[in-house]
């Protein structure tokens, strides 16, 4: 797949597992164990313009292509439970709806920045569905799982990840959900 993506802009795409230095260290590990890493392609960015808007205009990806990746944090009492949420950029993720009610709870939002990012061990703004902790259910919108090509987060806010949404459906914890997208 490296070498023939069409929504790659004026991205240079690279197999990832060649440059597991661009991307971040839970990223990399668990690319080394995913058995479809060879068929993801990662490409280095500016990191001031990783933010979706930005990223898709100055290198000529479609935002169509582009799928965001949100942590939620849904509370119940004292319990607080986190999920990734990953839908396409031209859409916005169910979180006080389905989101909530996936996690069991009586309010759920998106996680503080601080949480997100020490738990996923991530950088802010570039937090991906590889590579999250196991207990957190990896939520997809139908768009993304179906996506034949998408551009994600790589764990860090200097470069991207190619990668088919079939590969995303397949990660440990990964659900595809109805009405996830709104």
């Amino acid at each position: 797949m490296v070498g023939v993506w069409t929504i790659a802009g004026t991205l240079t795409p690279l197999p990832v597992l060649d440059r597991l230095d661009l991307v971040a260290d839970p990223v990399a590990a668990a690319l080394r164990s995913m058995a479809d890493g060879a068929r993801l392609a990662v490409a280095e960015i500016d990191p001031t313009l990783a933010d979706t808007a930005e990223f898709c205009a100055h290198y000529g990806s479609p935002l169509a292509a582009s799928a965001n990746c949100v942590v939620v944090a849904g509370k119940r009492g004292d319990t607080v439970r986190y999920a990734a949420c990953v839908v396409l950029a031209t859409t916005r993720a169910d979180v006080n709806g389905v989101v909530r009610r996936r996690l069991d709870a009586r309010k759920a939002s998106f996680a503080p920045m601080d949480d997100a990012v020490s738990l996923s061990g991530m950088e802010y703004g570039g937090i991906t569905p590889i590579g999250l902790p196991e207990d957190w259910p990896v939520l997809l919108s139908p768009e993304v799982a179906a996506a034949s090509e998408l551009v994600i987060g790589s764990g860090i806010r200097g470069s991207k990840i190619l990668v088919p949404g079939e590969v995303l459906a397949k990660l440990p914890n990964a659900e595809v959900v109805e009405g996830l997208a709104r």
